[in-house]
């Protein structure tokens, strides 16, 4: 049976806007934060898409998104968080490494690559694979959503360029225990 898994990013930070590293740490959604979810909210709302369920990260960037799109009940998820950036974690984005990251980050207390991909691919399968969940909503981060794409990347067609926009939509076929990127959508103008 098909399923849909619709994957989003959390709306700008303090943190985005003054280009600090922000993976399991946190900042507060800026006003131009809370428009984007709005209008991802919109977005759903124009295209008569409904969820049965909701998920989000446990960090209140996502979560607070998440309370903007819908106001259905939703659950915390540790697997969807950001990447762990280690040491790094709230310095300035110039000391990230050009990509692709690899195992960079791991050797300063954060996660690999690979563990980031298999993390959000383990979480996001368990989700999808309850009874009952034909729609799902899930909010996490830009790192992570990055990572669980390129662990599908054989499965799916569509693949962006460059970093996933604030609030950028990711719409997933879910079946037979595989994703398939079908579209990515940036609600925001």
């Amino acid at each position: 049976m098909e399923k849909t898994l619709y994957l989003m990013r959390h709306g700008q930070t303090l943190f985005n806007v003054r280009r600090k590293i922000q993976g399991v740490c946190d900042a507060p959604l800026t006003e131009l934060g809370i428009e984007q979810a709005r209008n991802a909210a919109r977005y759903f709302r124009d295209h008569q898409i409904s969820f049965d369920h909701a998920y989000s990260s446990t960090s209140e960037r996502a979560c607070d998104t998440l309370e903007l799109v819908t106001e259905m009940y939703y659950k915390r998820v540790k697997g969807l968080k950001e990447w762990n950036f280690g040491v790094f974690e709230g310095e300035s984005e110039d000391l990230n490494p050009k990509l692709p990251y690899g195992d960079f980050f791991k050797a300063f207390g954060g996660e690999s690559e690979m563990e980031v991909r298999e993390r959000m691919s383990r979480t996001l399968t368990e989700i999808m694979e309850q009874e009952g969940y034909q729609t799902v909503l899930a909010v996490s981060h830009g790192g992570a959503c990055r990572q669980f794409m390129r662990h599908w990347e054989h499965k799916s067609t569509v693949m962006p360029e460059g970093r996933l926009g604030n609030c950028c939509i990711l719409k997933f076929k879910y079946s037979d225990g595989e994703f398939e990127l079908l579209e990515i959508v940036n609600p925001n103008p």
